[in-house]
């Protein structure tokens, strides 16, 4: 997982929050003096929050475009797109914190058996991804702070993918994911 430097850090966030201003005003976001790591194709997910509360949260599971133009879809997706929430007044601008969450390349857990799945997340809290047919969905790493049992956070997250609870404890593909977290 690469690491992110604090200027580099800082130039993501701005980015973001420049992103979501340019949107309110319809003029074009200066994009310059891009630092080398942002320039590789990397996928992340941006995450708003206002008064500790989820305010938008939109993100790619896989690298699709170079870091820094990821993150100004996400950041406008976020802000303007995500289907629970109502598009962001640019009076909320300034109550809003930015985090971006910028994912390693997916993993797939190769374990077989309930008991080997719960431990394995018992001891490791990364982000999931779980599959089956057309159904998908994640979870960032960050969930596992309000939903630490991994039993509870597996039969969440098939919730969350319109699967019976309990569809975990059968044939279900996971994937998983580190991320490095920014954010204000």
């Amino acid at each position: 997982m690469m690491t992110y430097s604090k200027k580099e850090s800082e130039y993501l966030l701005k980015l973001a929050r420049d992103a979501i201003a340019s949107s309110f005003t319809k003029s074009p976001l200066p994009v310059q003096d891009i630092p080398a790591n942002c320039l590789e194709k990397r996928a992340c997910f941006v995450t708003l929050t206002q008064e500790g509360r989820l305010r938008g949260c939109i993100g790619h599971l896989a690298p699709t475009q170079e870091l820094y133009k990821d993150v100004i879809d996400c950041a406008r997706a976020a802000a303007f797109g995500d289907p629970r929430f109502a598009p962001l007044q640019k009076g909320g601008l300034d109550k809003i914190k930015i985090e971006v969450s910028i994912l390693s390349l997916l993993k797939k857990l190769d374990l077989s058996g309930q008991d080997a799945i719960l431990e394995y997340f018992k001891e490791n809290k990364p982000g999931v991804i779980i599959k089956k047919g057309p159904r998908q969905a994640t979870f960032l790493p960050q969930v596992w702070d309000g939903l630490p049992n991994p039993a509870d956070f597996l039969a969440q997250l098939c919730q969350k993918a319109g699967l019976p609870r309990d569809e975990w404890e059968n044939d279900l593909e996971i994937e998983t994911y580190d991320i490095e977290k920014i954010k204000e």
